[in-house]
Parts: structure tokens; C-alpha cells; sequence
């Protein structure tokens, strides 16, 4: 009884513990400058992913982007992503393509829709090697937007949002460059938050 007892007290230090760190700044502030930079690995699981990998390889083992890796095979670009390219992958999260309707995100899995699924895909790849300070020198160079042009030659503009990158997509939608600078042996990985849907 005093042993379990004793184990108890312990658990709630514990769980007590973590929840007084929630007033550290946030992963997204300690890793948008860069994947070297030091944040927990719990609280940024993409740090995990090694340079010396292909972007491929590393969303295949990245926690937080099963869906996109899952996509990826689906719509046959694995292969792609393996390549020498250089390749700047704005890679969505999980939770990205958990916003996007449960009928539209089955629908593009599905292997008749593998085209508009690949076409999703593509345009979040843009050719070259584009490391966040890249991306805010053409900012800069632009007045305040960049116009990319992703593999499959769409526009996707990127604009500052104070210290983050917002990127707006062909068709309107959003998305916020959460961590930056992931590099690979085939170019460098961005996490973004939303699903970027190009013109179809």
C-alpha cells in the first residue's frame, strides 16, 4: 500500500512537471529558423530527419507525415522524391491533411483520382535547393512577395507574416511555414500546416 502509495505521488510530480513547461516558447519559434537549431525531438519530430537521406526516405520515417507519404506512394512520386534533384519540399503535417474534407482527401486517394493527386503533390515542390533565407531574399528581392514556380510550373507565392513564411496557393488557400531548413541529400524539407490545392 505505501509503495503504491508512493508511486502515485510520483506519477503526479511527473505529470505536474510537464504541464508547467507549457510557458516555453512554442517548437514552431525554436525551429523556423532552422532544422539544426535545438528543439526537443518530442516537440519537433522532423529534426529527426538525417541529411544524408532523400527527401523520400525521411517523410517515410517522419512521424508527423504519414498522410504525405502515403500520398506520395499513392500517386506514384516516391521515385521522384528519391532522385538527385535538388528538390524544396513544402511538406504538410498530418493534421495539415486532416483540415482538408474527409470526401475530398479520400476522393484523391483513390487510383482513378491519382492524377489530381499528383497534381496536389507537385505543387508542393518547387526545383532547386531553397533554404528559408533563400525564400526571404526573394521575398525581399520581390517587394514583399515571391513568385515560385512549383515542378509542375504553377505559381505558388510566398509573402512574410512576421518572422514566418505564408504561402499562397493558386487557388487561395494558405499555408504558414511552422519549421524550416529540414535539409536532405536531394534538397531541403519545410513543414508547412495546410494543404496547399493548386488550379485543376
Amino acid at each position: 500500500m505505501k509503495n503504491a502509495l508512493i508511486l502515485t505521488v510520483a506519477a503526479a510530480a511527473l505529470a505536474l512537471s510537464g504541464c508547467g513547461s507549457n510557458t516555453d516558447t512554442p517548437a514552431e519559434t525554436t525551429t523556423v529558423t532552422g532544422g539544426e537549431t535545438a528543439a526537443p525531438a518530442a516537440a519537433a519530430p522532423p529534426s529527426a530527419m538525417l541529411a544524408s537521406s532523400t527527401i523520400a526516405a525521411n517523410l517515410g520515417t517522419s512521424p508527423d507525415h504519414k498522410s504525405l507519404a502515403a500520398a506520395l506512394t499513392q500517386a506514384g512520386l516516391t521515385q521522384t522524391l528519391s532522385g538527385a534533384g535538388p528538390f524544396t519540399l513544402f511538406a504538410p503535417t498530418d493534421a495539415a491533411f486532416a483540415q482538408v474534407p474527409p470526401v475530398t482527401r479520400d476522393g484523391w486517394m483513390r487510383p482513378a483520382q491519382k492524377d489530381v493527386l499528383a497534381g496536389v503533390l507537385k505543387y508542393h515542390v518547387v526545383p532547386g535547393k531553397l533554404t528559408a533565407a533563400d525564400l526571404a531574399a526573394k521575398i525581399a528581392e520581390g517587394g514583399g512577395k515571391a513568385v515560385l514556380k512549383t515542378v509542375d510550373g504553377q505559381d505558388l507565392i510566398a509573402m512574410k507574416s512576421g518572422d514566418a513564411i505564408l504561402l499562397t496557393s493558386a487557388s487561395g488557400n494558405k499555408a504558414t511555414v511552422t519549421q524550416a531548413d529540414f535539409g536532405q541529400s536531394n534538397g531541403v524539407v519545410h513543414v508547412v500546416d495546410a494543404v496547399l490545392v493548386p488550379n485543376m
